[in-house]
C-alpha cells in the first residue's frame, strides 16, 4: 500500500492552522509524533510519500526533528520500528540545505521526488550504492543477476550492494526480488509507478 501524508495538514492539526512554516524544534518534535500517530496505523510494511510541496520553510532544527528522527527509527540495523519505506516529495531548494546538512550529521540518506518527476538520492551514498540505486531505478524491479548484468558488475558485489541499500530503506526487497521506491521510466512519478506491476503491491 502507498500511503501519502501532507506534512502542511499535520502542521496544522498538530500545531496551529495558521502556520505553514517548519521552524523550532517543538514544532518538529509535534509535527514528527503527528506523522508517527498516522503510520502507526498502517501495516507493518508500508511504502509512504510525504509531501513537503505546501511548507514554505524548514529550518534545521524541524529537519532534524521530522526528517532524521523519523528515518533513524525505520533503519535501524538491530531494531528497525518497522519495515516503511518513504519518498520525500515536493521539497524546494530551500528546503534542501537544512535537509542535506542532517542528513550528512547523522549518515542518512533518502529518495526525494522532484517536482518534475525525477527521483534523486540525497545525503551519504558511496559510489557503488549510487551506481546500484541508479540502475534498480530503470529497472523497477529485478533479481541481483539482472542487476549485475545492467549495471556491469559482478553478482556478489551487486548482491551486498542491494542488501545495503534495503537495509537503508532505499529500495524495497520481497523475496529474492528487490523493488525500486521510484521505478519505472525516467520521468514516471510515484503515483504513475503505484499503478505498474512493478509497485511494491504485496506492502500492506
Amino acid at each position: 500500500m502507498i500511503n501519502r501524508i501532507d506534512v502542511s495538514s499535520v502542521l496544522r492539526t498538530s500545531v496551529c492552522d495558521l502556520y505553514s512554516n517548519l521552524v523550532t524544534r517543538p514544532t518538529g518534535a509535534m509535527v514528527r509524533l503527528g506523522i508517527e500517530h498516522q503510520l502507526d496505523e498502517i501495516g507493518d510494511r508500508a511504502l509512504t510519500i510525504l509531501d513537503f510541496s505546501h511548507v514554505r520553510l524548514l529550518d534545521f532544527s524541524c529537519a532534524d526533528e521530522i526528517v532524521a528522527k523519523l528515518l533513524l527509527q525505520y533503519v535501524s540495523v538491530d531494531i528497525p520500528r518497522r519495515e516503511v519505506y518513504f519518498v520525500f516529495y515536493g521539497m524546494s531548494e530551500s528546503h534542501m540545505d537544512a535537509i542535506e546538512t542532517v542528513l550528512q550529521r547523522h549518515s542518512l540518506a533518502l529518495v526525494s521526488q522532484l517536482a518534475d518527476g525525477n527521483p534523486r538520492l540525497l545525503g551519504v551514498i558511496d559510489d557503488d550504492q549510487r551506481l546500484i540505486w541508479e540502475t534498480m531505478r530503470q529497472l523497477g524491479s529485478a533479481e541481483p543477476s539482472e542487476v549485475a548484468s545492467s549495471a556491469g558488475v559482478s553478482a556478489e558485489r551487486a548482491k551486498q550492494t542491494l542488501e545495503d541499500l534495503w537495509r537503508r530503506r532505499l529500495v524495497i526487497r520481497e523475496d529474492h526480488v528487490y523493488v525500486s521506491l521510484c521505478g519505472g521510466s525516467p520521468g514516471m512519478t510515484t503515483d504513475e509507478f503505484a499503478a505498474t506491476d512493478h509497485s511494491p503491491s504485496q506492502l500492506s
